[in-house]
């Protein structure tokens, strides 16, 4: 037996559903990208796509008119939705600037390390978006990818 906040399988919109092959799709390229920049901004958008994925799942909308309301990002509507992603949410908000210089072509933006350690993050954090949803875990990337050893 399920609790109620916990959803099952059938109780998780097909978007939800998209969001994850999305972000997974994402994750790919960043595994697989020679360069540097673009990894860490495959790997980023993967985390973005994943996000929206649980947001598709829980968030509801409000009644209130938006009116005269500031627009919020996907990183603070995760922190309100899922609060035990919020430690995530800041995490990946932060990386939100380097992910634009890389996607802009800087080659100072990020250093192979921080890309190759944000793949790692952006992997466990869909990991834990889909077993939030109740759903089972993706298999994980291969751990090899610059890791000092």
């Amino acid at each position: 037996m399920t609790s109620p906040a916990t959803p099952t399988t059938f109780d998780v919109p097909a978007a939800t559903f998209a969001y994850l092959e999305l972000s997974a799709s994402s994750l790919r390229e960043a595994i697989t990208s020679t360069d540097v920049g673009m990894r860490y901004a495959h790997a980023h958008v993967a985390a973005l796509r994943a996000t929206a994925a649980l947001l598709a799942a829980r968030a509801r909308p409000t009644t209130r008119s938006t009116r005269g309301r500031q627009q919020r990002n996907a990183w603070v509507l995760l922190g309100e939705v899922a609060p035990e992603l919020g430690e995530w949410a800041a995490f990946f908000s932060a990386g939100a600037g380097k992910r634009a210089a890389a996607e802009a072509g800087s080659r100072r933006a990020v250093t192979e390390r921080e890309a190759d350690d944000l793949v790692r993050d952006a992997d466990r954090f869909l990991g834990l978006v889909e077993e939030s949803l109740g759903l089972t875990r993706h298999v994980p990337v291969p751990m090899h990818l610059g890791q000092v050893g």
